[in-house]
């Protein structure tokens, strides 16, 4: 390990933020639509796409099976044309689950691919059964193989899908190998995250001919399209973030401060607002901003548990965590989406939150007095929760294996410092 270094992040609290934060596009958003581009025979421009880990990552994959790419100013040009290799190796896909994703439009333009089985955050199993299943439901003929899923079809049909659970990944591929699918596909029980609506807008306005109704419901309809159909011109911007939005959100009210969130869609965050407010949050909201308000009072602990969209997300429970740490009162999160996404936890603890773990449910004790203490981070939504917890500990925090929180956050060192955080990104020696 001698030579190799990392970043960490040294934060000193407590602090006090104000001015106003603007929100990124959605990374969640913005790794489908990339994939999605993989359907089409000509140059896509997607606008503002953020700087992020995950998002070079896909580009790596995307030029690996032979994509060409041009990044100028804010807009990447993503050149499928000249797609020759249809493997996405061990390599690419093992740091980052949303590699998955071309599994479904390869089948859909080449009628084969070859994609390692995924990597990403260790919060649970996660396995890509759904995807595999559906995607046989239209024809295509999968198995795996030292790792590796293996897929042919001569042509996709359009068939009723009935997912088990509403799986976000599956869905996503669904929608895309369904586009040029021959006849009408449904799926049903499908994942409505805002995402799902954006991939379908992206989709549509990619091809006028395709017909997607439904999205952001339990239900939707693909009248699929030939692969030869005509495709529009467009330059597309994915959503706001709302798991970043939600996270600063949390983040003015930790440190009792005046905060705007801008260029966000609140609609998209209603029951994480409706918690908030029962908490005794003060704060105003338009179309694409949240205003936190500093609080005379304490807010108070709620029991929350999380539920796919447009339930509580699972994405925002571990900085939920935190906040309820030093709110008045106990509470109890009961984790429902995936098994293993409480590793957060000692970390906390080692800064002084009052937690306990009983199977899928953490108790949280308010009013922790906290200290800064060197943590490590475990995962992406476990990172914000650590840095959210160091800016309202007192003293000094070292966080490290910031490269989690990079995943899906842009520049969040720089947007806090720009709020008046005492945080800076250090490049120390590995240790």
């Amino acid at each position: 390990m001698m030579g190799i270094k990392m970043d960490v992040f040294l934060v000193e609290g407590p602090n006090k933020l104000s001015g106003e934060v603007r929100i990124s596009t959605s990374k969640n958003s913005s790794l489908p639509i990339m994939a999605a581009t993989i359907l089409s025979k000509k140059k896509i421009a997607l606008s503002q796409l953020p700087h992020l880990r995950d998002i070079r990552t896909m580009r790596k994959l995307l030029e690996s099976l032979g994509c060409r790419i041009e990044i100028h100013g804010d807009e990447h040009y993503i050149d499928p044309k000249s797609i020759n290799h249809l493997e996405a190796p061990y390599e690419l896909v093992k740091t980052m689950r949303a590699s998955i994703l071309v599994l479904g439009p390869l089948l859909a333009r080449f009628g084969e691919a070859k994609v390692s089985l995924p990597g990403g955050c260790a919060i649970g199993a996660r396995p890509v059964d759904l995807h595999i299943e559906g995607l046989k439901k239209l024809g295509a003929e999968i198995h795996t193989d030292k790792g590796y899923v293996l897929a042919k079809a001569k042509k996709l049909v359009g068939c009723e899908v009935d997912l088990p659970f509403p799986s976000v990944g599956a869905t996503e591929n669904l929608l895309m190998a369904a586009t040029f699918a021959e006849g009408t596909t449904k799926i049903s029980n499908a994942a409505r995250e805002p995402e799902i609506e954006d991939l379908a807008l992206f989709l549509c306005a990619l091809y006028p001919e395709l017909e997607i109704q439904g999205a952001g419901t339990h239900e939707i309809t693909i009248k699929g399209i030939s692969k030869d159909s005509a495709e529009a011109d467009i330059v597309y911007t994915p959503i706001p973030d709302r798991i970043e939005a939600a996270t600063f959100i949390i983040a003015g009210l930790m440190c009792n401060s005046d905060l705007a969130v801008v260029n966000c869609r609140p609609h998209h965050l209603e029951s994480f607002l409706e918690k908030l407010k029962a908490m005794g949050a003060i704060f105003d909201r338009g179309e694409e901003y949240v205003h936190v308000k500093p609080c005379k009072e304490k807010l108070k602990g709620i029991d929350i548990q999380t539920e796919p969209y447009p339930g509580f997300p699972t994405d925002v429970q571990a900085q939920m965590m935190s906040l309820l740490s030093v709110v008045n009162g106990k509470s109890v999160i009961t984790e429902k989406i995936f098994e293993n996404r409480f590793m957060h936890v000692p970390e906390l603890v080692r800064m002084g939150a009052q937690i306990s773990l009983d199977g899928n449910k953490a108790v949280v004790e308010g009013n922790s007095i906290l200290e800064g203490a060197p943590v490590m981070c475990t995962d992406l939504r476990a990172s914000a929760a650590l840095v959210l917890t160091s800016l309202v500990a007192n003293g000094k925090t070292r966080i490290q294996r910031v490269y989690h929180v990079d995943r899906g956050y842009e520049g969040i060192d720089k947007k806090f410092f720009d709020l008046g955080a005492k945080i800076k990104r250090l490049n120390e020696p590995m240790e």
